[in-house]
């Protein structure tokens, strides 16, 4: 993604307070390089989270990141549709449309 199609609220969160964003951009790339889980993984359980604390934001950009590193959308919404028995249809559907949002703009 390029930095003029990064959301407002972002690009604002890092030009307001750099250090701050730097460091938690640090710290994703460390996490994520910490164990044997390949990026694409990472990205779909992070995805996971972002669907089970309800955060459109966070759903978004880790569905932006998983299809760069190379899940397909249907991946992206197997790893949402497993969280039903978990989080509930009425979740599960939310999160599949903000899913879709950034996949029809990928496609």
């Amino acid at each position: 993604m390029t930095k003029d199609k990064l959301p407002k609220q972002f690009v604002m969160l890092r030009k307001k307070h750099s250090k701050f964003m730097e460091a938690v951009e640090e710290l994703g790339k460390v996490v994520r390089e910490e164990g044997p889980l390949d990026e694409k993984t990472t990205h779909l359980i992070q995805l996971a989270a972002a669907v089970a604390i309800r955060s459109e934001g966070s759903v978004h950009s880790h569905v932006r990141r998983a299809l760069n590193a190379g899940a397909g959308p249907e991946e992206i919404h197997h790893a949402i549709i497993l969280l039903t028995s978990t989080i509930g249809f009425p979740n599960v559907a939310a999160a599949l449309s903000w899913a879709d949002d950034v996949i029809e703009k990928s496609g």
